[in-house]
């Protein structure tokens, strides 16, 4: 990817509704051109998508929690994240290494909601819980920097 393009993305991992003018400006392009780049970066699946960042307080979602889920029968196919596909209020959904298979990240409205999860997760998902409660959020969602040379993956390495 070009430096061009990496700064334009790392623009809209900032800001995703910059606008096209906006964009042009900051990088050096015509609007028509950076639109143009935009759209060569979404077909290639660079920019994979465009959303909101909620306060989930004010939604009435003030509780967030992570579930670690390992699954009661190792030997059974990993089909955990299928299996919870359903389940509105798990937010991600992380296959992890270590201790545990996956790592949720849910939002409920308040502590009994959280219980009645655990017990959904743990009958749908045939597998184990462990639960951390966040108590504060000091920031969350932060756009990932873009690096200026990502490394070379060679197949079979």
């Amino acid at each position: 990817m070009e430096s061009l393009d990496r700064h334009i993305v790392t623009l809209l991992a900032r800001e995703g509704r910059m606008s096209f003018a906006d964009l042009g400006r900051k990088v050096g392009l015509s609007t028509s051109a950076v639109h143009q780049r935009v759209k060569r970066l979404e077909d290639r699946g660079i920019i994979a998508g465009y959303r909101a960042e909620i306060n989930h307080t004010a939604v009435g979602l003030p509780l967030t929690a992570l579930i670690s889920v390992v699954p009661f029968d190792p030997s059974a196919p990993d089909d955990i994240p299928e299996r919870l596909t359903g389940v509105p209020q798990i937010v991600s959904c992380w296959s992890v290494a270590g201790d545990e298979n996956y790592v949720l990240l849910i939002r409920v409205q308040r502590p009994q909601e959280l219980e009645e999860l655990l017990a959904t997760i743990r009958a749908k998902g045939q597998c184990s819980t462990h639960t951390t409660v966040v108590l504060s959020t000091p920031w969350e969602g932060r756009a990932a920097m873009v690096p200026v040379d990502p490394p070379t993956v060679t197949p079979g390495s």
